[in-house]
């Protein structure tokens, strides 16, 4: 028998109970990957391929419509950067790109909006994920995040 060895994945198995507070205004150092004037960008801790970033306002807010131009600006520069970042770093063959607003849509956190940027190769789907509902995650998030503010790009 073939074993999968993830054990960063028992922080989200073993999860009881909500954190208190929201992840994207307390910014976790270990996660984060860029902060701009009103956006920043982080690793997601449970992500759904390697290379998963979230995107987020600076702003609690629970809506785009909900920003100012500025904001929105800032917002999708930084999608922009990371997008280009993740690409140069792992070269992956596309890209998900979404934003979910509100629970009834698929947001896990609903109160503060959030763009997620899921990196996808023509492979990446497989019996795994198919058969036994888990997905690999081929790179641990320490190394990504490495990679990613190597050459002093942080």
């Amino acid at each position: 028998m073939n074993k999968l060895w993830a054990p960063w994945r028992i922080g989200y198995v073993k999860q009881t109970k909500k954190n208190k507070g929201c992840i994207f205004c307390k910014r976790e150092k270990s996660m984060l990957l860029r902060i701009t004037e009103y956006s920043s960008a982080m690793l997601n801790k449970f992500p759904y391929n390697n290379g998963h970033i979230l995107i987020s306002p600076k702003k609690h807010v629970d809506d785009l419509d909900k920003l100012s131009k500025k904001e929105l600006q800032d917002l999708m520069e930084l999608l922009f950067f990371c997008k280009k970042r993740i690409s140069k770093i792992i070269k992956p063959q596309g890209f998900n790109i979404g934003v979910n607003i509100g629970a009834a849509a698929g947001a896990g956190i609903a109160k503060h909006v959030h763009i997620h940027l899921v990196p996808r190769w023509n492979a990446d789907t497989n019996f795994m994920s198919t058969t036994s509902k888990t997905k690999v995650i081929s790179q641990s998030l320490a190394e990504l995040k490495k990679l990613f503010n190597k050459n002093g790009q942080k």
